[in-house]
């Protein structure tokens, strides 16, 4: 989305619920809805005072700490879901899918979708009898600098990838302790940042290979995808709180593309390296230098906004449109789900040391 429309300017908006009324969704979803064809009838939230204050302040109709009965009562078009885990680590808002799929309405639910591939397949098998779609927000795959660099590596020149590196802080805890879900919670909560990115990168993985260092928790996984390229994933626990969180490269045939930081966009297109003993300059012919993109902060433009290019309005918006459109979504779809859940369960199931298949 380059040209953004506000919510009073759509003709056709859908009746949406929503499920959760906390901090997350206070700064980063509900204000998604002034740039999205929504219309927000109700908010459901277990604390009832938690429910008729967002309801004031983002302008639902009505609150409710039931959602059976709100589901039943508004009949929504839409339902978005924000929640928490049960005490035994299980992603609560899988239930609640599975109800506002049966209640007859599409939902958007943050991630993660769930904590068993069984869980995920039964919400696949629900959408498929109901006709209804579920959509996780992996904003990740909406930044528009993934974006950009999915659209170079799709290009002929970038060439057919062939590796990848992402760099995200997070710790993998101790093998004894996988098999306890509740220590698994935040592993579950954070491996979909960047595992979308390499499914919508680079396709399914194949098999996975990894260690892990004691002290910080921190992890390298090698990767071979379906395609035949292969990929390194570093989980970076004990990295400073004062560094920028992510890094990513793609190599294609002679190309490459850094994303830094989220936002600073570095594509290498092809070039001849300067003659080796040779050159007197570093510079390249221009039509072969290196182009660069990155954001100013300067102005009250609206991807200057976190939502914009963290990818909470994109992800929300292309929800809408592909209601609207009848069309199930391909981004942040129950089988992208599926396949980063499948990982998830392979750091469950293989320790360190040992080849963990995924697909295959």
């Amino acid at each position: 989305m380059s040209t953004v429309t506000y919510n009073f300017e759509y003709d056709r908006k859908l009746k949406a619920c929503f499920i959760g009324a906390g901090g997350h969704s206070f700064r980063n979803v509900y204000p998604t809805f002034q740039y999205a064809p929504v219309d927000l009838a109700a908010i459901c939230d277990t604390d009832g005072d938690r429910a008729a204050a967002y309801a004031r302040q983002f302008g639902a109709l009505r609150h409710y700490t039931d959602h059976r009965e709100m589901l039943k009562n508004e009949k929504p078009d839409v339902v978005f879901i924000v929640t928490a885990y049960h005490p035994d680590g299980r992603v609560q808002a899988t239930e609640l899918a599975l109800d506002a799929l049966e209640a007859g309405a599409h939902v958007w639910m943050e991630k993660p979708t769930a904590s068993s591939v069984r869980e995920v397949e039964q919400l696949m098998k629900t959408s498929r009898r109901t006709g209804r779609f579920v959509m996780t927000g992996m904003k990740k795959v909406f930044f528009p600098s993934i974006e950009k660099a999915k659209q170079i590596i799709s290009s002929p020149e970038f060439g057919r990838p062939s590796s990848v590196y992402i760099r995200y802080p997070q710790d993998l805890p101790p093998f004894e302790e996988r098999s306890d879900l509740p220590r698994m919670k935040w592993l579950l909560d954070h491996i979909f940042h960047p595992a979308s990115i390499l499914h919508d990168l680079m396709g399914p993985i194949r098999s996975f290979f990894y260690e892990r260092e004691p002290n910080n928790g921190g992890s390298v996984t090698v990767l071979q995808f379906m395609s035949g390229a292969v990929g390194t994933m570093h989980l970076c626990a004990g990295m400073s709180g004062s560094s920028p969180l992510e890094r990513l490269e793609v190599v294609g045939e002679g190309a490459n593309v850094v994303v830094d930081n989220g936002v600073k966009v570095s594509y290498y297109r092809r070039a001849e390296r300067p003659a080796y003993g040779r050159s007197s300059s570093y510079l390249v012919k221009d039509e072969e230098a290196p182009l660069v993109w990155e954001p100013e902060f300067s102005l009250g433009q609206l991807y200057n906004k976190n939502i914009f290019y963290l990818g909470y309005v994109p992800e929300v918006v292309y929800f809408c449109e592909c209601v609207l459109n009848g069309t199930a979504p391909e981004k942040g779809s129950l089988e992208a789900s599926l396949e980063i859940v499948k990982l998830f369960e392979g750091y469950r199931n293989t320790p360190a040391g040992t080849l963990g298949r995924i697909n295959g």
